[in-house]
């Protein structure tokens, strides 16, 4: 029998006037950069929903992929003031047409028995996914795909003892020669 389980990563639903968009952001690497970008978001009402931040090819730069929610109707006021932010080289929305988003999911769940863990196995394959931990009483796998693959893999491992969820939020690339 599958039971649900709420982490703090369970997908809830979006009102009708908001929308979850991807933004990149490629920015001088210093202090208090990200702190200024989240301002304006703040200001604008937009909740910032996953951030990614890794320092690029050239230490002096750093790529940022924020998932944020709001009204469609502010984000090109919020793209062009994060553009006009000192520290900020461009801030692009990226959508699943014209871009690859990828996010990945690390979850630990009991498997006592050799049939749950048959089981677990299975569904874990079906995701392309991988253990990365295994003891005879817990396993912990990683899998990677878009958001509703994982929102789906965490829903058919529903059917374990969930112990955590943690997911690192979406990473996005342009397709073809844009600029990212």
């Amino acid at each position: 029998m599958s039971k649900k389980i709420v982490t703090t990563d369970t997908p809830v639903a979006t009102s009708s006037t908001e929308v979850i968009h991807t933004l990149s952001i490629f920015v001088n690497n210093k202090a208090g950069v990200l702190m200024r970008i989240c301002q304006v978001f703040a200001r604008r009402g937009y909740n910032i929903e996953s951030l990614v931040v890794s320092q690029g090819r050239d230490a002096n730069f750093s790529r940022m992929t924020i998932g944020l929610k709001g009204a469609p109707e502010g984000l090109e006021q919020i793209i062009k003031q994060v553009n006009k932010l000192i520290d900020v080289i461009h801030c692009y929305e990226h959508t699943a047409a014209d871009a690859v988003v990828k996010e990945m999911l690390l979850i630990k769940f009991l498997v006592a028995d050799g049939q749950k863990r048959t089981d677990a196995l299975q569904i874990i394959e079906h995701f392309n996914g991988k253990t990365v931990d295994l003891t005879p009483f817990s396993m912990i796998a990683q899998i990677t795909g878009d958001s509703p693959k994982i929102d789906a893999a965490v829903g058919m491992l529903g059917q374990f003892d969930i112990i955590e969820t943690v997911r690192t939020g979406k990473v996005v690339m342009a397709r073809g020669e844009k600029p990212t």
